[in-house]
């Protein structure tokens, strides 16, 4: 077991402002949120200026109602002078190997179709045999020593010259980032960002955003390739476990493609088929 020991660099920052800064990025004021968790305006008010320091039990309630990610919970607690509470596990170690099979399962019930399982800067962690798949078709570039989904979907060496409908899809993967980055702007996300936005399809929308307004047609936003074994539209869903207490956990997601038409549907069970 390890502790979470990248939150070190709170250990030399005040706990009042990585607060503050927390509360501004949830749009809080001082008043709403000390009414929220329970504590004086005025405590809060210390707290944010460095002339108290707030209970691990404040701590924990106050980053509670902030929606604060356990990796920085870490950060904020040492800023505080108390020692991290959550673990970060490596995810092929002992004490996850209920989690780890779960995602197993999770990942070869949802065959024929691809399912992957990411972490939070879209790192492919798992995948199952669909996935990889689509994985082969990848410039070892894109693929090592980790495979992004973000930028093997939109770097032009990637999957954009497959994707029928790269400014829909482009312009999703783009909001999606966008949001993980206000709710938890860490340096790796930010630079996924800066780096997305020097993608020619992502050049392209920004170029474009001024003059198109077009909203796609359908209830979902799918994914459409033209793929060697023909074309697949696909939709996605994301799951994330449950009241996590690890570091590692929280920040992983299982994303399920579900084929969008029936033509994808017979072209992924045939290929399902054939690998029987």
């Amino acid at each position: 077991m390890t502790m979470a020991l990248t939150a070190q660099p709170g250990a030399r920052e005040g706990v009042g402002p990585l607060l503050r800064d927390w509360r501004l990025r949830r749009r809080l004021s001082q008043m709403d949120l000390a009414l929220d968790v329970g504590v004086s305006p005025r405590h809060l008010s210390f707290v944010e200026t460095g002339r108290s320091r707030p209970s691990p039990g404040v701590l924990q309630a106050l980053a509670d109602r902030l929606a604060v990610p356990l990796r920085e919970r870490n950060r904020l607690l040492l800023a505080a002078g108390f020692a991290p509470r959550f673990t970060e596990r490596k995810l092929d170690e002992v004490g996850m190997q209920r989690a780890r099979e779960s995602l197993a399962r999770m990942l070869k019930a949802h065959e024929p179709y691809p399912a992957l399982v990411l972490d939070r800067a879209w790192n492919v962690v798992m995948a199952n045999r669909p996935a990889q798949a689509w994985v082969a078709l990848l410039p070892d570039s894109l693929t090592q020593p980790v495979l992004n989904v973000f930028r093997a979907s939109l770097h032009p060496e990637g999957l954009a010259p497959l994707t029928e409908n790269l400014d829909d899809w482009a312009r999703y993967l783009i909001r999606t980032l966008r949001r993980a980055v206000e709710i938890d702007p860490s340096p790796v996300l930010v630079a996924l960002e800066r780096e997305g936005s020097a993608f020619p399809a992502v050049a392209r929308l920004k170029a474009s955003a001024a003059r198109d307004g077009a909203v796609p047609d359908g209830v979902l936003v799918p994914c459409t390739l033209s793929m060697p074994s023909g074309r697949l539209s696909m939709f996605t869903t994301l799951t994330t476990f449950g009241t996590p207490l690890d570091i590692t956990l929280e920040e992983l997601c299982v994303e399920l493609f579900y084929p969008a038409d029936d033509a994808t549907e017979a072209l992924l069970r045939a290929a399902g088929a054939s690998n029987d």
